[in-house]
């Protein structure tokens, strides 16, 4: 940068489950080392934020939920720009750079950042920088890494451009000469989700020698014999210098309390909709015993509540994590004589982090053993920024070190192998790096919302009034070299359990007509 302020531009994003935040969070944590400021809001703040006047450049992060709707925290913001008395040149001043997030097993891909995008364009607005569209179902990392690294250089030339346009240009060097031909800086950029990617980030830094190609070249030879696993990894990535993301700053505070009192109700802890607890009324398997996939059919009665529904109908489902994997967390993290210790969780006053505010789906006063129970997601693929902070609470310099290799740059393949096609979790994690001894607030800043899990109504209620019938298959995690043991689903593997004394009832629980009773409820 050829001057003493720090260039801004404005970075909104849009989410439904935080991975959009997290994104436009790791951006904004990465600016400033890039001599730039990042004006950072969600979208749905429309009070802090104004692109009918905004002169500087805007990068939009934004997901994609439902069926290729744009997030909750978008809709606002489309309604806005869909409107059709807008003239085709409103947003003709608007230089942008947009990243959306999706899932390719989904019809409409990363719908929700298309339909902005398009919009956006029809509004006159140009791109200063490629937009970039992230597939979850291979890894967001492939198209999110490579894209984060090349906007610097997209945001600089910008202003640079900028600069030499209003005749401020006394400083530069040669540099505004190569741009003055071109209208405006376009980045070609082949963002998609395959191996060409890893490709793209892993060049950023390919200055390698003759020489150290040969070198490389006898290290793989040499290491020939030996396999990378999830704590062990092979040269060149064991010789590496790595690029490693920013340590995220620590913005929660936990406190235990002698106090004693109760949970607070499951419904709480769903910010949108109508819950209701009914009971389970008939279980049947439907595959036979020697099946690869159980299936089973539920019935619920629901003729107590307001609920209405078609056939075909989506319903969510509150579960637990189960309940061995609660427990043998909280043993490896030496807190198994406080589960029943009620905890305050509040916001550290002096945090760095942008916008830090208390996590909406961790009450301000439960029990640790609720917590790790019922609000947060234990079995989440960790991200990359999880392992970084882990990094920082690893004693053995050798796990410290492939902690390090798994969230770089370098490692980016390792990462896909290792941790996210493998399913790996945090126990999995502390498992394979004993000496990694996280802290709870750590915990709770960086594991997601559980999340309540979506069923289709397989029945009529016109048909069968006051019943709710779905059909599910029993999800199987078989056990591989970072898990000894196979693993259900967490909701399937759970309503499983629940209605084992429907599926297998004895004598005493057979009533006068010959069908299975059950008091358990969901």
């Amino acid at each position: 940068m050829c001057c003493d302020l720090k260039k801004r531009f404005l970075l909104l994003y849009a989410t439904q489950k935080g991975q959009a935040k997290a994104i436009a969070e790791e951006i904004w944590q990465q600016a400033g080392a890039h001599g730039l400021e990042a004006d950072m809001h969600c979208l749905s703040e429309m009070d802090k934020y104004n692109l009918e006047t905004e002169k500087d450049p805007v990068v939009i992060v934004i997901s994609t939920t439902g069926t290729g709707d744009p997030p909750d925290t978008a809709r606002k913001f489309v309604k806005k720009i869909q409107d059709t008395t807008l003239p085709p040149g409103h947003f003709a001043h608007l230089q942008y750079g947009l990243l959306g997030l999706g899932d390719s097993e989904y019809t409409f891909f990363c719908n929700g950042g298309k339909t902005v995008d398009r919009r956006l364009q029809e509004l006159g607005a140009r791109h200063f920088y490629n937009t970039g569209l992230a597939d979850d179902c291979v890894g967001l990392e492939l198209v999110v890494d490579p894209w984060i690294d090349g906007l610097w250089l997209a945001l600089k030339e910008t202003f640079l451009f900028q600069k030499e346009k209003e005749g401020m240009n006394s400083d530069v060097d040669g540099v505004s000469g190569s741009l003055s031909a071109a209208p405006h800086i376009m980045h070609e950029l082949k963002l998609s989700s395959n191996v060409q990617n890893l490709k793209l980030g892993e060049g950023v830094r390919s200055s390698d020698s003759l020489s150290q190609k040969l070198v490389d070249i006898n290290l793989v030879a040499s290491a020939r014999n030996t396999e990378p696993s999830l704590v062990h990894s092979v040269p060149p990535l064991s010789q590496s210098t790595l690029n490693i993301p920013a340590l995220p700053p620590e913005y929660i505070e936990v406190q235990f309390q002698d106090t004693h009192g109760e949970n607070p109700c499951l419904s709480s802890l769903i910010s949108e909709g109508t819950t209701f607890e009914v009971p389970v009324t008939k279980a049947v398997q439907l595959t036979r015993e020697d099946a690869i996939k159980t299936a089973l059919l539920l019935e619920l009665d629901i003729a107590d509540t307001v609920f209405d529904y078609q056939p075909g109908d989506a319903f969510c489902i509150i579960c637990p994590n189960n309940i061995s994997e609660v427990e043998e967390l909280l043993h490896i993290l030496g807190l198994s004589e406080k589960d029943e210790c009620f905890v305050s969780v509040k916001v550290k006053q002096d945090t760095k982090k942008k916008g830090a505010a208390h996590p909406q789906h961790i009450p301000e006063r439960s029990t640790l053993k609720f917590i790790l129970t019922w609000c947060l997601e234990i079995r989440a693929i960790p991200k990359k920024a999880f392992l970084r902070a882990l990094v920082e609470c690893t004693s053995d310099v050798g796990e410290k070190r492939r902690l390090q290799e798994l969230c770089s740059r370098q490692g980016a393949s390792d990462y896909t192998r290792f941790i996210r096609d493998s399913n790996v979790c945090l126990l999995d994690l502390l498992h394979a790096f004993p000496s990694c001894k996280p802290s709870l607030n750590l915990l709770i800043e960086h594991l997601p919302k559980l999340q309540a899990r979506s069923y289709s109504a397989s029945s009529s209620n016109l048909y069968h009034p006051g019943k709710l019938c779905f059909v599910f298959n029993i999800v199987e995690f078989p056990a591989c070299p970072t898990r000894p043991v196979s693993w259900k689903g967490v909701c399937t593997g759970w309503l499983a359990e629940l209605v084992a004394p429907l599926l297998h009832p004895n004598k005493s629980t057979l009533n006068t007509k010959g069908g299975s009773s059950s008091n358990e409820k969901v």
